[in-house]
Parts: C-alpha cells; structure tokens; sequence
C-alpha cells in the first residue's frame, strides 16, 4: 500500500474528519462535565433556600421567648413589691 499524499484533498479531508470527531468528543465530555457542575449547583441553591428558611422560621419562634422571660420577671418584682408594701 502506498502512502498518501499530504497535499491530497481527499488525505487532508479524512484528517479534518477524525480531528472534528476528536473535538466532538472532547467538547461532549465537557458538556457533561459542566452539566454535572449545574446541577450540583442547583441542589446547593435549594439547599441553601431550605437552610435560610429554617433559620428564619426558628428566629421568628425565638423572639417570643425573651418577651415571655422579661414579662414574668416584671411580673414577679411587681408582685413582690406589693407583697412587701401590703405588709
């Protein structure tokens, strides 16, 4: 069998064919590389709404009891005084 020519059409054809096949291969191992990479992404961002909502609905239940813990201890020097004041 005889070499090709590399001045050849048909030789420099059949190269551009396996580089093109070359690069789509790469380009498609990349795709699903950055596929991967979005939708890791996007588990974070629901992962991260659902931790804020959580945080928020546990800063929202907390404030109520400081209010509860200040009004009892208001209560109880209140009632004190006026048990001390009745005597």
């Amino acid at each position: 069998m005889t070499e090709p020519v590399r001045s050849d059409p048909a030789w420099v054809a059949l190269e551009l064919e396996r580089l093109r096949g070359t690069m789509e291969a790469g380009f498609a191992r990349a795709d699903g590389s950055l596929a991967l990479l979005v939708q890791r992404s996007d588990q974070s961002d629901k992962q991260l709404a659902d931790h804020e909502e959580r945080l928020d609905a546990l800063e929202r239940s907390r404030w109520p009891l400081a209010s509860i813990a200040a009004l009892t201890a208001v209560s109880t020097v209140a009632l004190t005084a006026w048990q001390l004041t009745a005597r």
